[in-house]
């Protein structure tokens, strides 16, 4: 019998054996390449940075005034000159306006203090800054004189109005805080920092 005959099968199955464990070892190779390479991609640019404390403390000081609540309202305000000598409707001036007024308050974090922020895993507490009034403005195009009356021997005072229009502003920033404002501010604050913050892959937030 040739001795030859038998080893052809054999020098096959080697060569399948060979190419299978060639393929298996590519395989396995390009498998770990790509998971290297997925878990490079998504540690080194996603979550561990999104978590480190500089990087956060950064992230929310550029929310900078985070205005949270916006308050509306009307009122009528009122303003004279009387002469302390003859009665009004010979010397006096009123002045009656409906004004239209806004008052905004928000978390200023412009200037968040890095100490007011601890990072522990996924979780983090924040100490936030105190609510505070961004603005109280009138609404030039809803404001309006509703009536004046001016005495027979007066002229109108042409700073009566604009005395008027500062105290209404006062009056509504001060009815926007007796309101509660600052606490709806604060409340507001708290829950748009912690969609904020889980948005960059915290679990836990906490207020103190």
């Amino acid at each position: 019998m040739d001795p030859t005959a038998n080893r052809a099968p054999v020098s096959r199955v080697r060569s399948w054996l060979s190419g299978a464990l060639g393929f298996i070892v590519g395989f396995g190779l390009a498998v770990a390449l790509a998971f290297f390479v997925l878990w490079a991609f998504f540690w080194r640019t996603g979550r561990h940075i999104d978590l480190s404390r500089a990087i956060v403390v950064q992230r929310v000081q550029q929310l900078q005034r985070l205005e949270t609540v916006v308050y509306s309202m009307e009122k009528i305000v009122t303003g004279s000159q009387d002469n302390p000598y003859l009665p009004r409707f010979l010397a006096g001036d009123r002045l009656l306006l409906i004004v239209h007024g806004e008052v905004t308050a928000g978390v200023d974090l412009a200037h968040l203090d890095a100490e007011a922020l601890q990072v522990r895993g996924t979780a983090v507490e924040l100490v936030l800054p105190p609510a505070e009034v961004f603005s109280a403005r009138l609404d030039n195009e809803r404001t309006r004189v509703y009536s004046r009356e001016t005495g027979l021997f007066t002229s109108p005072d042409p700073n009566l109005e604009s005395d008027v229009r500062r105290e209404a502003e006062r009056q509504v920033k001060q009815a926007a805080l007796d309101g509660g404002i600052l606490t709806t501010a604060a409340a507001n604050a708290r829950t748009t920092l912690m969609t904020f913050l889980k948005g960059l892959g915290f679990e836990s937030v906490e207020f103190r």
